[in-house]
């Protein structure tokens, strides 16, 4: 089962296909994602790879966390589930009719 993957400290001139082939050193990458600013477009610094199976991740967390590319060390690291919304309706405030 494909296992996803933070990564940290990505330059701000990586592309996805940079990262994808980075990572294809440790096994089959199924997807790769920089993920960049809405608005500029620009890299945040951080994003997500895919690999096929939690063995092939594993190795990835072990050789290539602290390796650089580009010219920054990255931070590898096996990704957390997205956390659910709670039950925060969004309503700050005094609330009531007033």
């Amino acid at each position: 089962m494909a296992q996803k993957l933070f990564v940290g400290g990505i330059a701000f001139s990586t592309s996805t296909d940079a990262l994808r082939t980075f990572f294809a050193q440790s096994g089959e990458v199924v997807s790769a994602n920089v993920i960049t600013d809405q608005f500029s477009g620009q890299s945040r610094g951080f994003g997500f790879v895919e690999m096929a199976t939690a063995e092939e991740a594993n190795r990835a967390v072990a050789d290539l966390n602290g390796r650089e590319l580009d010219g920054r060390s990255l931070k590898v690291e096996l990704a957390k589930p997205k956390a659910a919304s709670g039950g925060s309706s969004g309503q700050g405030g005094r609330g009531g009719w007033r």
